[in-house]
């Protein structure tokens, strides 16, 4: 199979993965609460990234990394999976997934905002634009499908799934300039997320009363959402022709989410939530695309 073929289906399998991610999250939560999907989850993430670091026959470069090389994931890994997943499960417990997986994705608009105090970035006249857009897509997907009675239902689960994308642009912007094997670098942040997971978890009651639907879906989002299908993408950008353009096909997950919800989880859509999410996708592909018109040929 042609390395072109190969970028396409593991972005297709990414999307797909992906899509199914907040469907997942409210099955399990059933089952779990938040702090028990992030511990367990986490674990089994980190059980299937070690198996694929060993696999795939890097384990001998785990081994020569030093302490120095391996710190950064203390923080890292407080901060994504930890922090980030901390955050966003408990704000799919608050909120219908329709309405927590549009505002999580807002998270390249908040990349763009933080790289100017971290990168010394400048956002332009028309990063203003995209940023004041999205923030009227927020405000149709909070809505919950009545925006002519404008009331958001749960402030705290819409703060939180904002924050969420917040953590994730953070956490991006700091791996930037980490020169480890990006697997390797998941592996280790996962570890040590899971180990800050399972110790917060002490502080909350019934952490380790489990079931075997828990355990499923904590398997299920540990594997398909966390572990694998991150290591998918990464393939597939890495043998992709045109990297720019196959990454503008991750904005199809949203919408692919929205279809897992409606017949799986079986939650009405709102026509707010798809105006939102096409408002917010539209503003950052809007972002880029003039972003990238700016910068010169080489």
């Amino acid at each position: 199979m042609k390395a072109k073929r190969k970028s396409y289906l593991f972005s297709a399998l990414t999307i797909l993965f992906w899509g199914t991610a907040a469907t997942a999250f409210k099955f399990t939560l059933n089952h779990f609460s938040f702090i028990q999907l992030l511990a367990w989850s986490s674990l089994f993430s980190t059980i299937l990234l070690f198996g694929i670091i060993v696999f795939g026959g890097k384990l001998h470069q785990v081994k020569k990394l030093t302490r120095a090389q391996i710190a950064p994931s203390l923080y890292l890994g407080l901060l994504n999976p930890f922090g980030y997943y901390f955050v966003l499960l408990r704000a799919y417990e608050l909120l219908p997934a329709q309405v927590a997986q549009p505002l999580n994705f807002i998270w390249p608009l908040m990349l763009v905002l933080l790289a100017v105090p971290i990168l010394r970035e400048k956002i332009t006249a028309k990063g203003f634009i995209a940023l004041g857009v999205s923030f009227l897509g927020v405000i149709l997907i909070s809505s919950g499908g009545d925006i002519t009675n404008y009331k958001i239902d749960s402030p705290l689960g819409v703060g939180l799934a904002l924050l969420s994308s917040v953590f994730w642009a953070l956490y991006w912007i700091l791996n930037l300039k980490r020169p480890i094997d990006p697997v390797i670098r998941l592996f280790f942040n996962f570890l040590f997320a899971t180990v800050f997971s399972f110790g917060a978890g002490c502080f909350f009651t019934n952490f380790w009363d489990i079931n075997v639907g828990g355990i499923l879906g904590s398997i299920y989002v540990g594997s398909f959402e966390m572990g694998i299908t991150f290591v998918l993408w990464l393939k597939a950008l890495s043998i992709a022709e045109n990297k720019a353009k196959l990454s503008n096909i991750i904005y199809l997950v949203p919408f692919v989410s929205l279809i897992f919800i409606h017949f799986l989880v079986g939650e009405q859509i709102y026509w707010t939530t798809i105006a939102g999410l096409l408002i917010i996708v539209t503003s950052i592909l809007f972002q880029q695309l003039t972003d990238k018109r700016k910068q010169p040929n080489n």
